[in-house]
């Protein structure tokens, strides 16, 4: 006779890019393996195909493409995950800003833990009178590729790349080209011709994108003094 099989509970939560409720599962032992060798590896890149991993698995609904979400998306997801499968809080070593040198462990809540939006924020950019762009947000990969690149020359190459790549759209009153009609080589020199002002607003478009952040209160033991510390992105929460 076979072992019963287990049935894992479901939960609702609602994706911050689009307002689409989704339903999840907790991760199981073996997912949670795949993560502890991942954070093992110290490597990002192997982090980020994990974090994917699990995310496919743990997604009951349908239609659901873990490769099309945004990062904050993904960063929001995994949390919620995290927080049904291993606790509800996440422990965190953080620096306390008065000496820059004593650490303090925080517990945070994961409920928390929110998608901070910037009111300025939008995905239409208008590069001038006759020309607009329509922008889409980078998936997990393209974010690991654009901030974790060692290379500062590489690095530079790789945001070019993540603007170009993150251009889903240009317009104006009376017709639009898709960036998919195009080779990744055409929408790079598209970008490369761009003026200073112009490529500023494309890069206000990254720096309003809408981030996992969390703002904690830390007491430095030592000196007595209270500061607050902002807390963003996955892997400073992936703990």
């Amino acid at each position: 006779m076979s072992l019963p099989k287990i049935n894992a509970p479901t939960y609702e939560l609602v994706l911050p890019s689009s307002d689409r409720k989704i339903k999840y599962r907790p991760f199981l032992v073996k997912e949670e393996k795949l993560l502890i060798i991942a954070m093992e590896s110290e490597n990002m890149e192997e982090i980020a195909r994990a974090v994917k991993q699990v995310l496919t698995n743990c997604i009951v609904s349908r239609g659901i493409k873990v490769d099309k979400l945004s990062t904050f998306d993904i960063e929001y997801l995994f949390l919620n995950i995290r927080g049904k499968s291993v606790g509800e809080s996440v422990d965190v070593l953080l620096t306390c800003p008065d000496d820059g040198v004593t650490r303090v462990e925080t517990s945070i809540p994961l409920s928390d833990i929110k998608v901070q939006k910037d009111p300025e924020h939008t995905t239409t950019i208008q590069l001038d009178d006759q020309y607009s762009l329509k922008m889409r947000y980078p998936s997990l990969q393209e974010f690991v590729q654009e901030n974790f690149t060692e290379d500062s020359a590489d690095q530079i190459e790789q945001s070019f790349k993540m603007v170009a790549k993150c251009i889903d759209q240009v317009y104006n009153e009376e017709e639009s080209w898709a960036a998919s009609d195009h080779t990744p080589k055409e929408m790079i020199q598209f970008v490369e011709n761009l003026g200073a002002a112009q490529f500023k607003e494309l890069e206000k478009f990254f720096a309003t994108m809408p981030k996992l952040a969390h703002t904690v209160k830390v007491k430095n033991p030592k000196t007595g003094v209270e500061s607050e510390v902002i807390i963003e992105g996955l892997a400073n929460f992936f703990t």
